[in-house]
């Protein structure tokens, strides 16, 4: 080969070389904007939900919280009166200040709107009135929100079942100590009283404006189980100051 030859081959060599030192370098791949997402998706789907907090869960009384809850319950309560609006009119009712228990339970249960559309169940002529019961759905379904509990007799602070005492039965269900049930009351219109209740029962107030109202209630014609026998009831029980 001739020197013409060989310099023309070497000159096409040198330039090849140079042509691939000059080539750009392969950069780098950045994420799809799909495999982010996705990536952020997991996150979020991973979060879990706090678990429900028991201070979040409905407070119910029960036999064992009672006696502590009213207590101190009756610590804070201002309000030592509650009107009764019925079908016959209205009456309010004075609460005595030394049988805590029985007068916050009262209260307790008007400011929870119990006693509302309830009935005045029990009439005794020349006797009693006895409230806060019904055969209805709503007055049960308020009771088993409120909770199920009976309360201590307490009737040795003095108070006697004069007419016009509004006073607590007791449960009649499994109960040989005589604790009150809470859920409903009675009023004496007997004339001085019915002092054969005395010890017995727990006098918790006594009525103070509208016991013209008590009287009629009692003059209603009942059946023989002292069920009235058209439904008097209590549209609404207002706790007041």
């Amino acid at each position: 080969m001739n020197r013409k030859c060989i310099g023309f081959f070497t000159t096409i060599l040198l330039i090849f070389l140079a042509g691939c030192n000059d080539a750009p370098k392969k950069k780098a791949t950045s994420p799809l904007p799909e495999e982010v997402a996705k990536k952020d998706s997991v996150v979020i789907d991973s979060v879990v939900e706090p678990a429900q907090s028991p201070e979040d869960e409905p407070f119910v009384l029960t036999e064992d919280n009672a006696i502590d809850f009213f207590f101190e319950y009756n610590k804070t309560r201002t309000k030592n009166k509650v009107k009764l609006t019925t079908s016959f009119g209205s009456f309010t009712v004075q609460l005595y200040d030394n049988v805590p228990y029985h007068a916050s339970n009262f209260v307790y249960l008007a400011d929870k709107g119990y006693f509302d559309n309830t009935y005045f169940h029990r009439v005794v002529k020349n006797f009693i009135i006895q409230g806060g019961n019904a055969d209805n759905k709503e007055t049960s379904r308020k009771r088993k929100a409120i909770g199920r509990y009976l309360l201590p007799p307490d009737g040795k602070k003095g108070h006697r079942h004069h007419r016009g005492t509004i006073s607590m039965p007791s449960s009649e269900i499994n109960n040989p100590h005589m604790l009150a049930s809470p859920y409903e009351f009675f009023i004496v219109v007997t004339k001085p009283g019915s002092y054969h209740l005395d010890g017995e029962y727990t006098p918790f107030g006594r009525v103070i404006a509208g016991m013209d109202v008590v009287d009629k209630i009692n003059e209603q014609p009942v059946d023989d189980g002292d069920w009235p026998s058209q439904n008097i009831y209590i549209f609404k029980a207002e706790a007041l100051d």
